[in-house]
C-alpha cells in the first residue's frame, strides 16, 4: 500500500503526559524513521511540542481523544502558527490487540494508520460553534438541575400530605408558586391557599381546599424554602443563558427561522441543531452521513446473509435528545406529514421506534434547510394515501367488505359551469311568513309534476323516495353511491320501497319517511356518507 502522506504525527494523550510519535522518509530509500517522546500537558509544554513538530516538518497530525484531556492540546496546536492538520480520531477505532499495548506503541500505531489514510477523523466544529455548543450544552444541564428541583418539592408535598400535584398540571406555575411561598412563610389554612390561586385554578377551589390539608412542620419549611431558592437561582441562570445565546446566534436568525418551521422544532430544539452540526454542511457527505453520526438510524448487523436488528449507535447524545423529544412533540399536530408517517410506523413498530424515525426525518430536513437555504414545505396529513392512491382504495374497499358492506365506485364529475354572481337584495319589511300562514305543500299529482325517479332507483327498479320532479334543476356532481339497503332497520317501510341513500340524501327528510329506524341505522348511514366523501377524494387525486 502506498503511503498518502510522506510526513505524518500521533498523539497519545493523558492527564499529565502525551506520547508523540513522528514518522518521515530515512536517509536510505524506502525506509521510515520513526521519531519518539514524551511531553507534559502544561501550556508551555504543548508549546514545546508544538515546536517539536514544527522542527520536523510535520503537517498533518492525529491525536486520540481522551476524554476532556484532548481539548488543551487541540486548543493550542490549532494556532496558525504550528500550520498543523488536525484529525481527531475515536479510541475506538484504533483499540489495540491486548498484551501489546503502552504508551509509546500507541503513538507509534495510530501514526502508522494515519499514513496510510486509514484512520476517519472526528467532526469538529470551528471555535464559534464550539462556543455556542458550549452555551446550549450549559442550557441543557442546567435544565436537567432545574427539573430535579421540581421532582424534589413534589415528593416533599406529598411526604407532607400536600396533593397540590393531583389537582395542578404544573406545580411550579403562577398560582403553584404563589402556594408554596405561602407555605413557607407559615400560611397552613386550605381556604386562604386556595384563594392565592389565578387562572383556571380558580375553578377547582373545592378540589384544592382538600389537596392543601397537610400536616406541615418546621422542617418541612425549611426544606421547601431551601428547593424554592434553588429553583429560583437556576431559573434566574437559565433565563441570562439564554439571552446570551440569542446574542450569539444573531448572524444566524434566518436559519434558526427557518428550523422553526419544522413541525415540533421550536427555538431550543433550532438552538441545539445548530450548535451541534453547524452551519457548514460540506462536513458530511449526505444527509445519511449526518443521520449516522447523529446516531438517529438504525445499525448494521448481518451474518451470512442474514440481517439482524441493529441498535442504534449512541452518537450525538445532545443533538438526539431533542430530536426525539420534537417527534413527541409532532404527535399532537393536525394534518401534518410527520404527524402522519409517526402513527404509520407506529401501527407495526411501536411509538418508540416510530419516534426515532420521525427524529431521523426531522434532521434530514434540517440538513437541506441549512445547507441548501430551503424552506419547509408541508406536504400533508394524507401524502401517503396520494401518493398511491390504488392501494389507498383497496384498502378501504377491503375494509368495508370487513365490516360487511358494498361499495359502488364511480367517477367524480365536477361541475365547471360558472356560477352566478350572489345579488344582494333588501329584506322585505313587514311580519316574516309564519307557519300558520304558509300553505301545506300538496301532494303528487295535485298541483305538482309528475315525479321521476332518481338515476339510482331507475338503474335497480325500485319506486322513488327521493321526491325528484321533471322541472329542471341544478344538476349534481355524479359521487359514489352506496348500494347496500337498510332493509332490517326499517321493518315499517312500504312494500317494495328499500331506502337507499345517497351522500346528497338529506337525512332528516329520509328520517321522518321512515320514522322507525333506530339510532343505530343513522350512525351507519352518517359512517358510509363519510366514507363516500373519502373514496371520491381518492378518485380525484388518481384523476
Amino acid at each position: 500500500m502506498r503511503p498518502l502522506y510522506t510526513r505524518c504525527g500521533a498523539l497519545d494523550v493523558h492527564k499529565k503526559s502525551i506520547s508523540a510519535c513522528v514518522r518521515k522518509p530515512a536517509e536510505e530509500k524506502g525506509k521510515v524513521q520513526i521519531e519518539r517522546r514524551e511531553f507534559g500537558t502544561f501550556t508551555s509544554d504543548l508549546e514545546e511540542l508544538g515546536e517539536w513538530l514544527k522542527s520536523h516538518q510535520v503537517r498533518h497530525l492525529a491525536m486520540e481523544s481522551t476524554g476532556v484531556y484532548w481539548r488543551p492540546v487541540w486548543n493550542v496546536l490549532e494556532e496558525s502558527r504550528f500550520r498543523l492538520d488536525l484529525t481527531l480520531v475515536n479510541p475506538a477505532v484504533v483499540k489495540a490487540m491486548p498484551g501489546k499495548k503502552t504508551d509509546a506503541k500507541d503513538a507509534a500505531r495510530i501514526a502508522e494508520l494515519h499514513q496510510y489514510g486509514l484512520l476517519r477523523g472526528s467532526f469538529m466544529p470551528p471555535p464559534e460553534i464550539r462556543k455556542l455548543r458550549d452555551l446550549t450544552r450549559r442550557r441543557a444541564h442546567l435544565q436537567h438541575d432545574k427539573n430535579r428541583v421540581v421532582n424534589r418539592i413534589s415528593a416533599l408535598l406529598e411526604c407532607a400530605n400536600f396533593k397540590l400535584g393531583s389537582v395542578a398540571s404544573n406545580i411550579v406555575g403562577v398560582s403553584g408558586l404563589r402556594i408554596l411561598y405561602a407555605l413557607t412563610e407559615g400560611q397552613h389554612d386550605p381556604v386562604h391557599l386556595a384563594g392565592l390561586a389565578v387562572g383556571s385554578l380558580q375553578s377547582k377551589q373545592a378540589e384544592l381546599i382538600k389537596a392543601l390539608n397537610g400536616r406541615p412542620s418546621v422542617h418541612f419549611r425549611n426544606m421547601l424554602g431551601d428547593l424554592l431558592a434553588d429553583f429560583q437561582f437556576l431559573t434566574k441562570e437559565l433565563d441570562g443563558l439564554e439571552r446570551q445565546i440569542r446574542i450569539e446566534l444573531t448572524p444566524h436568525a434566518d436559519v434558526i427561522k427557518r428550523l422553526c418551521t419544522i413541525p415540533g422544532v421550536d427555538e431550543v430544539i433550532a438552538w441545539t441543531i445548530l450548535a451541534e452540526i453547524g452551519v457548514d454542511m460540506s462536513e458530511f457527505p449526505t444527509a445519511n452521513h449526518l443521520a449516522s453520526w447523529a446516531g438517529v438510524c438504525p445499525g448494521n448487523n448481518e451474518s451470512a446473509g442474514k440481517r439482524h436488528g441493529g441498535r442504534v449507535r449512541k452518537g450525538n447524545r445532545y443533538l438526539r435528545r431533542v430530536l426525539v423529544q420534537g417527534a413527541w412533540a409532532v404527535s399532537h399536530a393536525n394534518d401534518c406529514f410527520l404527524t402522519s408517517m409517526l402513527f404509520r410506523i407506529a401501527r407495526k413498530h411501536g411509538l418508540k421506534r416510530a419516534a426515532m424515525a420521525v427524529a431521523h426525518r426531522i434532521l434530514i430536513i434540517a440538513y437541506h434547510i441549512i445547507g441548501n437555504g430551503e424552506s419547509y414545505r408541508e406536504l400533508g396529513g394524507d401524502y401517503h394515501e396520494r401518493k398511491n392512491p390504488n392501494k389507498t382504495m383497496k384498502r378501504a374497499l377491503a375494509t368495508f367488505d370487513r365490516l360487511g358492506y358494498e361499495v359502488e365506485l364511480k367517477p367524480k364529475v365536477v361541475n365547471d359551469a360558472p356560477q352566478p354572481a350572489a345579488t344582494t337584495t333588501q329584506p322585505k319589511r313587514g311580519r316574516p311568513l309564519g307557519s300558520r300562514d304558509r300553505q301545506p305543500r300538496a301532494p303528487y299529482g295535485q298541483g305538482r309534476s309528475t315525479p321521476v325517479p332518481c338515476r339510482v332507483c331507475r338503474e335497480r327498479g325500485i319506486p322513488c323516495i327521493h321526491g325528484k320532479s321533471d322541472t329542471p334543476s341544478r344538476q349534481r356532481p355524479r359521487v359514489p353511491t352506496l348500494t347496500s339497503p337498510l332493509r332490517r332497520y326499517a321493518p315499517c317501510a312500504p312494500s317494495g320501497r328499500s331506502p337507499v341513500f345517497t351522500p346528497g340524501t338529506k337525512i332528516a327528510r329520509v328520517r321522518k319517511r321512515f320514522p322507525a329506524i333506530n339510532s343505530t341505522a343513522w350512525s351507519i348511514v352518517s359512517f358510509r356518507r363519510t366514507a363516500v366523501a373519502s373514496a371520491s377524494k381518492f378518485l380525484d387525486d388518481r384523476r
